[in-house]
């Protein structure tokens, strides 16, 4: 079994999913334009160059996503809420290369820092509007530092 996160976009999924394979290592194996469906299923011109379907994996883990109009997702415009994406790793530089990628033409929410639980830990929205996590997972052995 897989949980898979599915993101929505208005016509940037293709940008954003290269842009993920590029900063997470992973590969975009499925891009699937409205504009290539089947021959009986109306697109709007307009749309045919959107993805209906994109999938990226990195590793064994994987990302989802489509090019979502407003008449079929009214609130695609909106501030995404409710959710992250959060990328794990047990090294500190990665997360911090990592972070400092995605957070590349968006908007730093919690800047990457030490916290209480994570050797280094921040949140971003990204370029494509997307909410993100990045967080190292402590060793057997880590502490924080003392405060002050």
């Amino acid at each position: 079994m897989k949980l898979v996160t599915s993101l929505s976009f208005q016509g940037q999924c293709r940008a954003a999913f290269d842009f993920y394979a590029e900063v997470l290592g992973g590969k975009v194996i499925a891009a699937f334009p409205y504009g290539e469906g089947p021959p009986d299923m109306p697109v709007d011109p307009k749309y045919k160059d959107w993805l209906m379907h994109c999938w990226l994996e990195v590793g064994d883990q994987a990302l989802m996503g489509a090019d979502m109009a407003p008449e079929f997702a009214p609130n695609i415009d909106k501030p995404k809420n409710g959710f992250d994406v959060t990328y794990h790793t047990d090294d500190a530089d990665e997360a911090r290369r990592v972070f400092d990628a995605l957070s590349a033409g968006g908007k730093v929410t919690m800047p990457f820092a030490e916290t209480f639980w994570s050797p280094g830990y921040g949140g971003l929205i990204d370029q494509f509007g997307i909410p993100w996590m990045v967080n190292t997972n402590p060793g057997p052995n880590w502490k924080p530092a003392p405060a002050g």
